[in-house]
């Protein structure tokens, strides 16, 4: 759980997984990726969650560091596909938060093939 100090003199706390959450849906937005790497974001639920889909946060000082598994479609560039899910991925987090995000690391675990992975 990150602490952040508030404007308005308090704490406010942010648990890892709404960081995951954040991440996850700014994934979805990105074109080329697979639907199938797009589970968790409607689902809030529980750290196990989180695990079985694999996004690792770690927060240090304020600063952000995701590793986020994808599955992208067949036929998409995948270094495009990956540096479009960094760059949403970090403003989301940065722009929710006001956090500074360190790196978004990707991993492509997965080739969607008509629907199916690979």
């Amino acid at each position: 759980m990150t602490e952040l100090k508030s404007d308005g003199g308090g704490v406010v706390r942010i648990a890892d997984e709404a960081l995951a959450v954040i991440a996850s849906a700014a994934t979805q937005e990105v074109e080329g990726v697979s639907i199938s790497s797009r589970t968790y974001a409607g689902d809030v639920a529980a750290k196990a969650m989180r695990k079985s889909v694999g996004i690792v946060v770690s927060v240090i000082d304020d600063i952000v560091s995701l590793s986020l598994p994808i599955t992208v479609k067949m036929e998409t560039k995948l270094h495009e596909v990956s540096t479009e899910v960094q760059n949403r991925v970090k403003s989301a987090i940065e722009t929710m938060t006001g956090l500074t995000v360190g790196e978004v690391n990707i991993s492509i675990g997965a080739v969607a093939v008509n629907g199916s992975k690979r």
